[in-house]
């Protein structure tokens, strides 16, 4: 892992990909490439599949206790992602909460929520954890403690869905032919829903691309991991962020002024 990191800071790689340890991976990114100027800690973003296509979600256990201004910093990383990848303008951003009432929350939630609307990012307020697979916001800010349970609820129910559909197509010969009748549409749903296909979580805020796979990840996971790495590093994300972060942030809000701060390009 440090060889790798070491190859984006120099130059020699436009990115790094790896299954290897999570908090390894990132406490070495974070000590060789370092963060952007405006960013006081990276976030781990990855994506969640939703009714409208896919929300992504951040940060899924990097920081455990954030403050109001670290959700902020969220905020504009994820919009900037998903700005890149998705190639959407003004990607919408959510809060998420224990309900959408401005009143809903933690002292720190409260006013993430009032330094995300006094930003030009397109917020929609607070949304709550059943938005995110409605696809309400394109982006759902948290804290890593929240985002983490979020995402491993969320595996743990796919994998129970899975689990339960097989036991019941299984139970007689009739349920097995109801199967057989069925697999296009299961064919179809599994293929949709696949999480090798959401494979790779990004590592923002770094002054470099940085992209973890999962350690269980097969050939065609592992795929999705580089595509989307090759894909941050076309779109340039880390200089979108910082120059996002001098637009929205600069001196507002405790934020040092990052204009002239853009990370470093590199085009091996």
């Amino acid at each position: 892992m440090r060889v790798a990191i070491d190859m984006v800071k120099d130059g020699f790689a436009d990115a790094a990909v790896s299954a290897g340890n999570t908090g390894a991976l990132m406490a070495v990114s974070r000590f060789v490439l370092k963060t952007l100027p405006g960013i006081d800690r990276p976030a781990i973003c990855s994506i969640l599949p939703s009714q409208n296509g896919t929300t992504y979600v951040l940060d899924l256990g990097a920081n455990v206790d954030c403050s109001p201004e670290h959700l902020l910093q969220f905020g504009i990383m994820g919009a900037s992602l998903v700005s890149a990848l998705e190639h959407k303008e003004r990607p919408t951003v959510g809060l998420l909460n224990i309900g959408e009432e401005a009143i809903k929350g933690n002292e720190a939630v409260k006013r993430a929520s009032e330094l995300l609307r006094a930003t030009d990012l397109n917020f929609v307020g607070n949304v709550e954890g059943n938005d995110i697979f409605k696809g309400t916001a394109d982006v759902v800010v948290c804290d890593g403690f929240v985002g983490n349970v979020t995402l491993k609820a969320s595996e743990g129910l796919a994998h129970m869905i899975g689990a339960g559909l097989k036991q019941e197509f299984s139970r007689n010969i009739f349920t097995k032919l109801a199967g057989l009748l069925a697999m296009p549409v299961l064919k179809s749903f599994r293929q949709r829903f696949d999480p090798r296909r959401y494979n790779g979580a990004s590592l923002l805020g770094l002054r470099g691309i940085v992209v973890k796979s999962h350690g269980s990840a097969d050939r065609m996971a592992f795929r999705y991991a580089l595509e989307k790495a090759a894909e941050e590093a076309r779109q340039r994300l880390p200089e979108a962020i910082a120059e996002r972060m001098a637009a929205i942030a600069g001196p507002r809000n405790g934020f040092p002024d990052t204009a002239g701060g853009a990370a470093p390009s590199h085009s091996q």
